[in-house]
């Protein structure tokens, strides 16, 4: 009896320890947990090399090698923190950048302009590299009343050019914010289609044309 006794506490002891032992370990993962630890721009780098290959239009270059804009960017996950000063002098940099038509021709067909709008492929690795990109348009915009599928990321541009004109001055400015949108609203989430070589010009006309030409449904 005295040696069941003997054992039981024994039991007990080493019940308790163990208990305080998690515990203590516990407390630690949740001082852990709680705290993220510092990973460092050298720290990301590396582990993009290592975890990433270039493969078709897809490159590891292309995700590591930042220009100004990215870099400046990158520093404000939340894009409605950006300070004005940095923003005007991004807006400034981006602005020269945006290379018009030469030839004077702003709008192509519109029609050609629905596809590249409803075409979201492009730039993935299963492409050819050189192949043609769609604009993905619909992803963030409503821009046709017969759409009822689209993003609202970006505002609506249904009847862009109706509510807006076809003046010079919103030509230009709807050219320019295609090309490169930083140029307009630094840090924005929509792509630099005209800068990054992600759509031609002729397909830019294409969208100008969808967005500006009165008898586009975008108009309607």
């Amino acid at each position: 009896m005295q040696r069941h006794t003997k054992a039981v506490a024994v039991a007990a002891l080493a019940a308790l320890l163990a208990t305080g032992a998690y515990a203590q370990d516990s407390g630690k993962a949740r001082t852990a947990k709680g705290k993220p630890a510092a990973v460092s721009g050298a720290d990301m780098k590396q582990l993009i090399e290592e975890s990433f290959s270039s493969r078709g239009p897809v490159t590891v270059e292309g995700v590591l090698n930042q220009d100004g804009m990215q870099q400046a960017c990158s520093q404000y996950p939340d894009r409605t923190r950006v300070p004005a000063k940095l923003a005007k002098k991004i807006e400034a940099a981006e602005l020269k950048q945006v290379k018009y038509p030469t030839d004077d021709k702003w709008l192509g067909d519109w029609k050609e302009g629905e596809k590249v709008a409803q075409n979201g492929r492009g730039m993935q690795f299963t492409d050819q590299v050189g192949g043609t990109n769609g604009g993905n348009c619909y992803a963030c915009h409503q821009m046709t009343k017969a759409e009822i599928s689209f993003g609202n990321i970006g505002p609506s541009l249904y009847q862009y050019g109706k509510l807006r004109g076809n003046s010079q001055e919103v030509i230009k400015y709807t050219w320019g914010k295609i090309w490169d949108s930083s140029a307009y609203a630094a840090c924005s989430n929509m792509p630099r289609f005209g800068h990054k070589g992600i759509l031609t010009e002729a397909q830019i006309r294409d969208v100008m044309a969808l967005l500006l030409d009165p008898a586009s449904p975008v108009n309607q």
